[in-house]
């Protein structure tokens, strides 16, 4: 159902929490200037370019020619929150079979599945499809060779308007997502995502869960129905990194949505009527003063514990930077955070504990998580809870925080030294609206945070509101 690694099928596994906990992350060149009282600067850097297409999409563009690639990423709000009840799994579906061939149309043959793949080769264009709660995320890489590029960029375009959505690929694709929802389904880590997503967000679409009926469900007529609804121009962002100036890219931009129509047609406005499509979501629940805990039955050998809330949505920056310092310090830092000393080298409970925050274009969730013997599972969440509850009121320490932003700042040259990894910050950057100088500002923005700002925001985003807690484990002596 998914490619890529920040969101996989069945919730999201511990390799998310781990590589997410800062979100974009700021320019190694960037220097925190708080302590000497220089103010952040409000402009992004100069070789930075945000324009709009003829069509409405956003675009963000970084010129950089050190080699002679372009990386091109493409966000469509077509997530898996716009999947339709009782049709989960819809976006991913249509994800997977939008690279999977095209029609033909006008002047343009039909390309089936292999053909597709053998375009693709001929041109070394690296490309990969993934489905979000949030959003649709398309990666491709190329030559930024003129004739290479222009190829490349009709193949994309027609990819994004004339997927052909075959009806073998289709039944195929289903079987094997059916499949993988199956095996999926026996491992712990799976279940105890499931669940806690489901209940941290009940009545929401981000707790909806695909099942087995929901992708029997699904026919190729609602693909062809969400593609026309969601796939437009005025619901994509655009980032692209590479050897290339600004006035190429305003072409490539330009020729990469050629053929996309927007607005939505009489036909799918009736199709999304009949499917049950929305245009809108309700606000995303902020959770209640009291948690629950949930027991899966499981024989796992040691019992998987996760804990969430919803907490944080992604624009919210003024919250964003306090909390992420006090992520880190609880238990984001690694060996260095507080769960980990006290359920790792106090007590033995768990080789690892973390935590982590997930802001999303609603409000995303906190999580803490870890594994222990199923004997112990009730005392490791009594702990977990004390900790935490501990953290709330007391803060971190000036120490604590001090090393924390020593390690947050000190660590970004490790995830911004490719096109790759600035490519996947400005895609973010771009799809969640956020200020296109936040790159230039973020070490700013983490240096200035007080132990105030961190105890506030834990007051505010944290205090008085229970975790909900999944336990997947057997019986004790089963």
């Amino acid at each position: 159902m998914n490619t890529r690694s920040f969101a996989i099928f069945s919730g999201l596994g511990l390799s998310l929490f781990l590589s997410c906990l800062s979100g974009p992350h700021a320019s190694p060149t960037t220097q925190a200037t708080a302590a000497n009282g220089q103010a952040a600067s409000t402009e992004p850097r100069a070789s930075l370019h945000q324009f709009v297409s003829s069509k409405n999409s956003r675009v963000l563009f970084q010129q950089a020619s050190d080699i002679p690639m372009i990386d091109l990423a493409i966000e469509i709000d077509a997530g898996n929150r716009w999947d339709p009840q009782g049709l989960e799994g819809l976006a991913s579906l249509t994800a997977q079979l939008a690279k999977a061939g095209v029609r033909s149309s006008a002047n343009r043959p039909a390309l089936g599945e292999t053909e597709m793949g053998e375009a693709w080769a001929d041109l070394a264009v690296e490309q990969s499809v993934g489905t979000s709660r949030d959003q649709v995320s398309m990666r491709f890489r190329f030559l930024s060779d003129p004739k290479v590029r222009d190829a490349a960029i009709a193949l994309i375009a027609r990819v994004l308007a004339e997927p052909a959505m075959a009806d073998s690929v289709f039944e195929r694709q289903r079987a094997t997502s059916i499949a993988g929802l199956k095996e999926s389904l026996s491992r712990p880590q799976t279940l105890a995502t499931r669940a806690l997503w489901q209940a941290m967000y009940q009545g929401h679409p981000y707790g909806a869960l695909v099942t087995e009926a929901s992708l029997q469900a699904t026919s190729r007529d609602h693909l062809v129905a969400f593609h026309g609804f969601y796939w437009r121009p005025e619901r994509m962002s655009i980032a692209i990194v590479g050897d290339i100036g600004l006035g190429d890219a305003k072409r490539l931009v330009e020729s990469t949505q050629a053929l996309l129509q927007s607005g939505i047609s009489e036909k799918d406005q009736t199709l999304a009527a009949l499917t049950g499509f929305r245009s809108s979501l309700g606000p995303a629940p902020q959770g209640g003063p009291s948690g629950s805990t949930i027991n899966v039955d499981h024989p796992a050998s040691q019992a998987h514990i996760w804990m969430g809330l919803p907490v944080l949505a992604r624009h919210e920056l003024d919250d964003y930077f306090a909390l992420t310092l006090a992520n880190h310090v609880l238990g984001g830092g690694g060996f260095v955070s507080r769960l980990t000393k006290e359920i790792r080298e106090k007590r033995g409970m768990a080789y690892s504990v973390f935590s982590a925050v997930q802001p999303l274009a609603q409000t995303g969730p906190f999580f803490l998580g870890l594994q222990t013997q199923r004997e112990q599972a009730s005392q490791a969440v009594k702990v977990v809870n004390e900790t935490l509850a501990n953290f709330i009121a007391q803060g971190p320490s000036e120490e604590e925080l001090v090393a924390a932003k020593k390690n947050l700042i000190g660590g970004f040259a490790l995830r911004l030294d490719s096109n790759r990894k600035l490519i996947d910050n400005l895609a973010a950057i771009n799809f969640y609206r956020l200020p296109a100088n936040y790159l230039d500002t973020w070490t700013d923005r983490i240096d200035m945070v007080s132990r105030e700002d961190v105890q506030n925001v834990l007051n505010q985003r944290l205090a008085g509101r229970g975790m909900v807690t999944v336990i997947v484990a057997g019986q004790p002596g089963s």
